[in-house]
């Protein structure tokens, strides 16, 4: 229940949407007792009494029993003003009690015959003169008068599945756009840690099964028990206490189930968290599609991708048999109330009877038609809940769907906005990486090692400084928390001796331009690729970015020349080609500070040429970091300084000559790297 009312604020928008629903619903359901009622005349006309005739017996039956009773209140006055018992008691069952309360049931009943016979009389005057005598035609009528009934309550149906149809995908969007705003707002490390496939999952899969919820609770979850209470009232006016026979399973049927949900959400969040697993392994089979190929891999992924599916297929059977257990029990709890009203009433018409054991079931003897229309709305109430049974189980799955979405909309950053944040005027002076210490989170008990461990670092602003050292060194991770990419565990980062922890994110990155080493580019046109650094630039600066960057070079291959779209991750594109493009991205933006992680390591030495080249001219005045691992001539004209990593540790600082004379670890990798080029 938490998960439905955690959607009424969105849900609430279309109240009126939805109320116009609710009456529809409840038109729905008015026709639908109605048109059950029709049993009633039907029978009698069947059992060859025409509508006329019947009306004219009841009024003359109304009238006797007026008569009689305003005859036995007469005497019940007089005994009481004498003091004594009248003559004539009212019947053997009310034998020896007193006056007063002989008097009350005597005044009630007259009451209720006295609007009976109005209302045979209002019958006979408005709706009798249009009822043709002959018992065939009037058969013949009633049954137009259902079939017209039956199009109207189709009609109104029609419009309450397209009203909650209309408000669920409104809904929906409203929800996916919520879903998606929220995890924009997360942290890099957390989206990580979560991995594509599950977010992938919740916004698809997840979302999908809530609003199929939504779409039953909207639409059968209202209308079905509307029509059950609609035949059930009816069924009360007929014959209230045979009715209320009926209830006896009502209790029961609660607490079955009641503990069919409790199985059924279980059940419900094993299956999303098993679907999630699929979409895994799904987005690793396709990104990683040459491997497979190369090394003849699609065994193995077959193989695993069956292990997955049988793991759902599991799960999801085990809702497919609870929910298959819902409609027997159902029908079968229908089926004794169905027994437990109608054995009784079948019992006083065949004994000319309204009592059994002396308890009395009736106001009068019932006949076949009253026993016909009580069956007709009994069977009225079961069908609705019937067919509630069939959505229970989506209904629980879509409430386990809706807890996996909630899940991941309460989920917080760990990068916090500053309550009071500080202004950070365009970076002039320096920046410190004060005795840092950060570990990644694994998202389980088990400990990782230290990524970074107390560095310190301070560079001069305009510097352009080349960080290097082996794999898993923390190359990445130190140059990852100027963006705030994530927060260091101890210590501080501060540009300009302000805190960045105290910085607004928005006025922090928009101080830095970022290349990374896998090239992320957008599905668009390389124009707009370009124009992502700084949406607001004009065409005459995006242009100029991309000649700094050298990606006009290389657009009279495609005949759209700006107008080309990249494709999916820029698969259209060389290495070199979308490089270009993303240091396009980062000259626009003008930053001050220019991060590249990596960003020749996987490109032709043409392209790397012209990007040194380009990074010669813009980087002056700007504070520039470059992660590589590549220590070649045209880095070395580049950079003021040079930082060696190992093991999370700061080793050394210094320029080239200093470090390969003093620095065992830079003469290291930098042997490595001559000997590779001699290769």
């Amino acid at each position: 229940m938490d998960s439905l009312t955690r959607l009424g604020p969105y849900v609430w928008p279309y109240r009126r949407l939805l109320a116009w629903s609710v009456v529809f619903a409840m038109l729905v359901a008015g026709l639908w007792g109605a048109n059950l009622s029709v049993a009633f005349p039907v029978v009698k006309v069947l059992l060859g009494q025409s509508l006329h005739e019947y009306v004219d017996t009841e009024i003359v039956r109304c009238e006797k029993q007026i008569t009689k009773d305003s005859q036995r209140l007469n005497d019940l006055e007089r005994a009481i003003q004498n003091g004594g018992q009248p003559d004539n008691d009212l019947d053997d069952s009310e034998i020896g009690l007193p006056v007063l309360v002989k008097k009350t049931r005597l005044q009630t009943r007259l009451t209720d015959i006295s609007q009976q016979l109005l209302g045979y009389r209002k019958l006979k005057t408005s709706v009798l003169p249009f009822v043709p005598n002959d018992r065939f035609n009037t058969f013949a009528l009633l049954l137009t008068v259902l079939l017209v009934a039956t199009i109207i309550k189709d009609f109104f149906f029609y419009l309450q599945d397209l009203i909650v149809g209309r408000v669920v995908q409104l809904v929906t969007m409203d929800l996916r756009k919520a879903l998606f705003r929220q995890t924009l707002k997360l942290d890099y490390q957390s989206v990580s840690a979560a991995g594509t496939s599950d977010l992938l999952s919740r916004f698809t899969y997840d979302v999908d099964t809530l609003a199929n919820g939504l779409l039953l609770l909207g639409g059968k979850v209202v209308r079905e028990p509307l029509k059950a209470i609609a035949c059930m009232m009816l069924a009360f006016w007929v014959n209230w206490q045979l009715t209320l026979l009926s209830l006896v399973f009502v209790p029961v049927a609660g607490i079955v189930f009641h503990r069919f949900g409790q199985l059924l959400k279980r059940a419900g969040h094993k299956s999303a968290e098993s679907m999630s697993r699929i979409y895994k392994l799904l987005e690793e089979s396709l990104e990683s599609f040459k491997v497979i190929i190369a090394f003849n891999g699609a065994r193995q992924h077959r193989h695993r991708f069956h292990q997955e599916n049988k793991a759902f297929f599991e799960k999801s059977m085990r809702i497919v048999k609870i929910d298959s257990l819902t409609g027997p029990v159902t029908e079968v709890l229908g089926l004794l109330a169905l027994v437990l009203a109608l054995l009784p009433g079948v019992y006083l018409v065949l004994r000319n009877t309204d009592s059994i054991w002396g308890i009395k079931l009736a106001s009068r003897p019932m006949g076949i038609a009253e026993l016909s229309m009580l069956y007709a709305l009994l069977a009225g109430t079961s069908d609705p809940i019937r067919k509630l049974s069939s959505v229970f189980a989506k209904v629980k799955k879509s409430m386990a769907a809706a807890d996996r979405v909630f899940d991941l909309m309460d989920r917080q950053s760990l990068i916090k906005e500053p309550a009071h944040p500080q202004p950070l005027p365009r970076h002039a002076q320096g920046i410190e990486f004060r005795k840092i210490t950060f570990t990644y989170h694994s998202g389980t008990d088990a400990a990782r090692p230290c990524v970074l461990d107390k560095v310190s670092l301070k560079i001069r602003a305009g510097e352009v400084i080349a960080v290097v050292g082996e794999n898993g060194s923390g190359k990445s991770t130190l140059l990852n928390l100027l963006p705030r990419y994530f927060d260091p565990e101890h210590g501080s980062v501060l540009i300009d001796g302000v805190d960045i922890r105290n910085v607004r994110l928005r006025d922090l990155r928009n101080q830095l331009g970022v290349v990374t080493q896998e090239t992320l580019l957008f599905d668009d046109s390389i124009y707009n690729n370009i124009r992502y650094g700084r949406p607001d630039a004009t065409p005459e600066e995006i242009r100029a970015a991309a000649d700094q960057a050298h990606v006009t070079q290389f657009l009279d291959q495609f005949p759209e020349g700006f107008e080309t779209r990249v494709g999916e991750k820029g698969s259209r594109l060389s290495g070199g080609q979308r490089q270009r493009i993303a240091l396009a991205r980062a000259m626009l933006r003008d930053p001050t500070i220019l991060i590249l992680d990596e960003a020749t390591s996987a490109i032709d030495s043409q392209s790397e040429f012209l990007i040194h080249k380009a990074l010669a001219n813009f980087t002056q005045d700007r504070t520039t970091f470059i992660i590589t691992h590549s220590i070649s001539q045209s880095i070395l004209d580049l950079v003021t300084r040079i930082v060696v990593l190992e093991q999370g540790q700061l080793v050394a600082i210094g320029t080239h000559h200093d470090l390969i004379t003093s620095c065992p670890q830079y003469q290291r990798l930098y042997r490595m790297q001559v000997q590779q080029h001699a290769a």
